[in-house]
């Protein structure tokens, strides 16, 4: 696959990505994830979560486009909800081992809320990458 269509469906991901995370956790869900995070950091660095949003973007382009032959919206969007709830499930589960800001249910409702807002970046990255195919 294209190296360029790969680096635009990172970003365009990556973006989604973050937007997505400041709607759901910023905004909708902000008092059931703060109330559990004694240890947050206020005010949040920005520009370090947004690269991190572009990275994940990046995960998912180069596994669909190098390797898994991903290029539409559906798939995508399985793809990346398989992917960003066994991510989910490995980084809550170590949080929840060494703190006590993370639950048990916390691991489990972020398990579901991370699992569809990856869905929904893996099918955009999806879509991206098919985007211009015949």
């Amino acid at each position: 696959m294209n190296t360029n269509k790969i680096l635009l469906s990172a970003l365009a991901g990556g973006v989604a990505y973050f937007f997505l995370g400041w709607i759901v956790y910023g905004m909708l869900l902000e008092d059931v994830f703060m109330s559990s995070s004694a240890d947050a950091k206020e005010p949040m660095v920005m520009w370090a979560m947004a690269v991190s949003c572009l990275f994940y973007g990046l995960l998912f382009a180069v596994i669909f486009g190098r390797w898994a032959g991903i290029s539409t919206f559906k798939t995508g969007f399985m793809a990346g909800a398989v992917i960003g709830a066994i991510i989910s499930l490995s980084m809550n589960l170590s949080m929840f081992s060494m703190s006590n800001s993370v639950t048990l249910e916390m691991v489990g409702f972020d398990f579901v809320v991370a699992g569809i807002l990856a869905g929904i970046t893996g099918g955009i990255v999806g879509w991206v990458l098919g985007y211009s195919k015949s």
